[in-house]
Parts: structure tokens; C-alpha cells; sequence
């Protein structure tokens, strides 16, 4: 398998929205779409509605800005800017990491604030994420995890060419109920079969 270069961060266009390497200034608008509850609980970052509303500290927030900023220096990962093309806002993330050199495996996750949703922002900037991973970094397999409370999630990784490759039951805990994590993978093969269509 060849080695991939995410030191390379590419600007991908499509109609609705813009995905282009982290800007140092883009901190402050993450810190806002971090910062809402349903965001926390969706990808887990907290483990009970009180915990998401807690405030952060002013290092918290600064580790966070620091987090972005540094983004596009790192190698090991692709972290994109997801940007609303109607408003030049950035609406979220698009990442690639945790890369298997030897398997060609990498895995992806998409987050996406109140601002940006229900547009289809989602749907497009997964597209143009995958079109790059398959057709321009030459990945074998893309694979994610969404908990079993985000169905919207889940509605969009299928109708995206995911395939339930998996569940891991009651892996995941909030407010005392256990919920499952679904493991959602795409081969290059599924993603060509897709674009065929």
C-alpha cells in the first residue's frame, strides 16, 4: 500500500459548500459550534446533558483555538473547514484519521453545527470528502461510528454508500442509559459501484 500525504490540504469545492484547510481565526467559530449541546452529545464528548452545558474555562477554550490553528500543519490527518458557500460561514469539520498505511483503512468523521443544518451541507461536503479520499489519496476503506441516538446521522451515511458493518452494544453511556455505537464502513469498491448509479 503507498504511504499518503496528508500534509497536502486540498480545497474542495462543491455547489452548497467549500471544504479548505483550518485557518487560525476559524477557533473562535468552532468554539461556538462546540459549544452546543446537541454537538457534545452527538459525537460523544460529554457524557450527560449537564455536562454539556457547563462552561469552559478560559484555557479550555484557548487549548481549543490552539487545536485549530494547528490543524493544518499535522501529517498524520486531514482536518477540513466545512464552509456554508450561501453565507461564507464555517459550519464545521471533515476529518480523516487513525490512517493503517499497511491496510489502506482510515477512518472519517463529519461534525456539523445548528447553522449548517438541513441544508444538505452534510450530504455534499461527505461526498466531496470521499471523492478525495478514493479517487485522490487511493483509500481501500472508510469507516465511522455513530451512536445509536443520532439517526439523522445515520440517515445520511447510508444514503452517502455506507454499509452497517457492525454494532457495539450498549458501548456508549449517557445521562445512565447505554446506548449502541454502529460501526458504518465504504470500500472503494462500494464507492465506485455508487458513483455509477
Amino acid at each position: 500500500m503507498n504511504s499518503i500525504d496528508f500534509a497536502k490540504k486540498p480545497v474542495l469545492t462543491g455547489e452548497k459548500v467549500l471544504l479548505r484547510p483550518f485557518e487560525a481565526a476559524d477557533g473562535e467559530r468552532m468554539l461556538s459550534i462546540l459549544a452546543e449541546v446537541d454537538v457534545q452529545r452527538l459525537t460523544g464528548s460529554v457524557h450527560n446533558d449537564e455536562e454539556a452545558r457547563r462552561s469552559r474555562t478560559a484555557e479550555q477554550e484557548q487549548q481549543i483555538r490552539d487545536w485549530y490553528a494547528g490543524r493544518s500543519a499535522q501529517t498524520d490527518r486531514l482536518d477540513l473547514a466545512i464552509v456554508d458557500q450561501g453565507n461564507g460561514t464555517v459550519v464545521g469539520e471533515a476529518v480523516f484519521n487513525e490512517y493503517e498505511e499497511y491496510s489502506g483503512n482510515v477512518s472519517f468523521r463529519i461534525l456539523i453545527g445548528s447553522d449548517g443544518q438541513g441544508k444538505g451541507l452534510g450530504t455534499e461536503a461527505i461526498q466531496l470528502f470521499l471523492r478525495y479520499g478514493f479517487e485522490t489519496l487511493g483509500l481501500h476503506r472508510v469507516w465511522l461510528e455513530v451512536y445509536g441516538f443520532n439517526p439523522r446521522a445515520e440517515r445520511v451515511y447510508i444514503k452517502s454508500g455506507f454499509v452497517l458493518e457492525g454494532v457495539k452494544r450498549e458501548d456508549f453511556r449517557y445521562d445512565g442509559e447505554y446506548i449502541d455505537t454502529k460501526v458504518y464502513g465504504m470500500l472503494r469498491s462500494d464507492y465506485v459501484r455508487s458513483t455509477r448509479k
